[in-house]
């Protein structure tokens, strides 16, 4: 069959694997972030036009003309007494919808209560990591936080460590200044996953900020446990443009190389600055000088290897032409 028609002027869409997206209803549960004060420092500025729900329909909508094969859930600050309440309900969308096909969940490592909230959390069968966001300080040049809930705290550190018992791998959220420290826990602990969310965050496009944010990135590349999610490259003034984000991309896969890269929208939180339609293209824009099976891997394999997602055997498991927005029932 023929590949599934792109928006008007992009490319036909390479079959995918979305490895972080969120869904939220603000109707049934809390989520703080979006129903209560807004956070002025929000890293996209005003994130007015999140303040709603995003369901599965939602989702499909937004990648309607695209092929995407299997999603990657990560947790969405649902609030903390009903974590466990969102493993549950994404289960029950799973069930519905097909989708999401694995589940990044959350836990705090630091807290008392984190060895029974991690085996609860493994027990469900599409948790395949836990997303934790430790403590970190506003800018580059500020202190790094050492005590409770940083990367420093021995109770943190304690909670961690219990990933490996129960298959677990880690989904790394800070920004680059704090990624010579997780290098530092990757390396403590060399048989649990890591996968950094959003490209490290390289909002400084100076060539003195991408310099310290291409060090950090080195630093973390180095432990061979740890792998990237090329995702969330907009700015909080700025529009999202290839020519804007081609360096950062292409650095970033010669850094930790194609194998350990993975395609992510982040959406609807990306949405901001970009659609879904434009994100694919431009990223097919950038992978031009790729070799296709290389492109592959970055929009499909490594994600399915790395959350050990295994498609349906009526879905495309190579790089076939069936078109598709399989996310759909």
């Amino acid at each position: 069959m023929s590949p599934a028609a792109g928006a008007a002027g992009l490319p036909p869409p390479p079959p995918l694997v979305d490895a972080h997206h969120h869904l939220w209803d603000l109707g049934r549960y809390r989520y703080p972030w979006l129903q209560e004060a807004v956070e002025p420092g929000f890293f996209l500025g005003d994130y007015a036009p999140l303040r709603r729900d995003y369901l599965p329909a939602g989702y499909r909508a937004d990648t309607a003309r695209q092929r995407v094969l299997a999603t990657v859930h990560v947790e969405a600050e649902r609030a903390r007494d009903e974590q466990l309440g969102e493993t549950a309900w994404l289960h029950e969308v799973q069930a519905r919808h097909g989708f999401p096909n694995a589940v990044v969940a959350h836990a705090w490592f630091h807290r008392p209560d984190c060895a029974e909230i991690l085996a609860a959390q493994a027990a469900f069968p599409l948790v395949r990591g836990i997303r934790s966001k430790p403590a970190t300080a506003a800018t580059p040049d500020a202190p790094r936080p050492r005590g409770e809930g940083s990367m420093h705290d021995e109770a943190w550190l304690r909670g961690y460590a219990l990933l490996e018992r129960h298959g677990l791998s880690w989904d790394l959220r800070v920004p680059w200044w704090h990624l010579e420290e997780a290098a530092g826990v990757a390396r403590l602990f060399p048989r649990t996953p890591v996968v950094l969310n959003h490209t490290g965050f390289p909002w400084d496009r100076s060539a003195a900020g991408l310099a310290a944010w291409r060090r950090a990135m080195e630093a973390l590349a180095r432990e061979s446990n740890v792998h990237v999610k090329v995702s969330e490259l907009g700015l909080r003034d700025a529009p999202w443009t290839v020519a804007s984000n081609r360096e950062v991309v292409l650095d970033t896969i010669r850094i930790f190389g194609m194998e350990r890269c993975m395609f992510a929208s982040n959406f609807p939180v990306a949405g901001l600055r970009i659609g879904y339609d434009t994100l694919v293209a431009a990223m097919q824009d950038i992978l031009a000088p790729f070799t296709p099976s290389q492109r592959d891997a970055f929009f499909r394999r490594n994600a399915l290897a790395f959350y050990r997602i295994a498609l349906p055997d009526d879905l495309p498991n190579d790089t076939g032409d069936t078109p598709c927005n399989d996310v759909s029932p």
